[in-house]
Formats: C-alpha cells, structure tokens, sequence
C-alpha cells in the first residue's frame, strides 16, 4: 500500500483529501505544519507528497527546498495563491506538480494515480540498459542520472521527461505532448510548468544552462535532445 502525506493548516480540506485517497486505496498520513512536514517525512518515508504552500509557521516552497536537499520523492503542491511566479517558483524548486485552490477532490486522487500509474509501469518494464550521450549517462534501470561519473539528482518528473527526449534524439517534443509523458494528458494551462522543469534538468545536466548541450529550445514549438545517444 502506497503512502502519501497530506500537508495542510485546514482541517476540512486534510478530512476530505485523506477520505477520498483512502477510498481510493492509499495509506494516508497528515501534518498541518512545516515542522511536523519535515519529521513524517524523515520517519515514514512517503511514496507521495500533496503539500500546501501556506502553512503557519513556515512557507511551503521552503519546505520543498529542504525536502528536495535529501529526497526526490514526488510532490504535488496545494495553494491559494494566484500569483504565477509562486506556482513556477515551486516546480523549479522540485515540485512535481501543482494543483490550485479551490480543487476537485477527484482530480487531486486523479493526479495522485497518475504518478503512481507511471512508477508502476516504469517498474514493470522490461530491463533496459543504458543511454549515453556523451558524459551523460542514463541508468533506466535504476532511475539514476550521472555526468562523468557525478551523478545528479532528478525528481521523478525530471527524469521521466530526460528519458523520453533522450530516446529519441532531435525529435521535437510540444510541451503539450511533454505533458502528456508526466501526466497521462495534456492539460493546457499546465503548459508552462514543462518550462520550469526544463530550466531544473539544465540546471543539474548542463555546464552552461544558458547555451545547453544536451536539452535544446526549438523556439515556438518546444524541447529536444540535441546529443546523439548510445544505447
């Protein structure tokens, strides 16, 4: 059984999230604090994260900061906030994803499954090897990341959307079908959060994010993987 913990001040919203995850199948864990947050995931180890970005005692884009310091497990960010520039501030941080308030207890369980449908399916494939380009090497065994040896740190998304760009390089991929890799769909007004995750992998792949090697803009249309890949 899947464990997810569930973040959030509002004792309404943790008894509605945590009845309809249960429904669905998921152990569920709470914690309505920053403090609370870090130790549960220390101690229980969750499969998944659903986490509020604002908290009481401390802001919850901190705390995927310092989640992100020692765990890639996947985060799915809650907030009220309208400003654009917290939601993408999140996913460069590491978040997964992000789901605004007021939400669908449906379509949270919705992406919930859907994370847990990809690590499902990327655990039952068959053994696959390698993918090198260059210094950069792809374990899609082992789901691990390394440049000359260094290995690098990807959040579960991160490395599903370098894993499909990588196999097949110089193919151009729309951000709507990058969602469709990490979300099953593409949902329009997620478009922009492919950005954010791009800017993340350049950031722990490339030696200048900025003129990149590896992951490349084709301007008005989307992303490719430059580099030539050996399997």
């Amino acid at each position: 059984m899947r464990t997810v913990l569930v973040v959030d001040d509002e004792p309404r919203i943790l008894e509605v999230v945590r009845d309809y995850l249960v429904e669905a199948g998921y152990r569920v864990i709470v914690a309505t604090n920053g403090a609370d947050t870090l130790m549960r995931v220390r101690s229980d180890m969750p499969d998944l994260i659903i986490l509020d970005l604002g908290l009481p005692d401390r802001d919850g884009l901190d705390i995927t900061r310092e989640i992100r310091r020692s765990h890639t497990v996947p985060i799915i960010m809650l907030t009220a906030r309208t400003d654009e520039v917290d939601r993408v501030v999140g996913l460069e941080l590491g978040a997964d994803d992000y789901i605004s308030k007021p939400f669908s207890p449906r379509e949270l369980t919705a992406r919930v499954r859907g994370v847990f449908r990809r690590m499902d399916e990327l655990t039952a494939a068959p053994t696959e090897g390698f993918l090198h380009a260059s210094d950069l090497t792809i374990d899609l065994d082992r789901r691990h990341v390394s440049i000359a040896g260094r290995p690098i740190e990807l959040t579960a998304t991160e490395f599903d959307l370098l894993v499909a760009l990588a196999r097949t390089p110089g193919r151009v991929y729309t951000r709507s079908q990058m969602l469709e890799v990490v979300h099953g769909v593409a949902i329009e007004s997620y478009e922009r959060a492919i950005d954010s995750h791009v800017k993340n992998i350049r950031r722990k792949i490339e030696l200048d994010p900025h003129n990149p090697r590896y992951l490349t803009t084709v301007h008005g249309v989307g992303y490719r993987f430059k580099a030539d890949i050996d399997a």
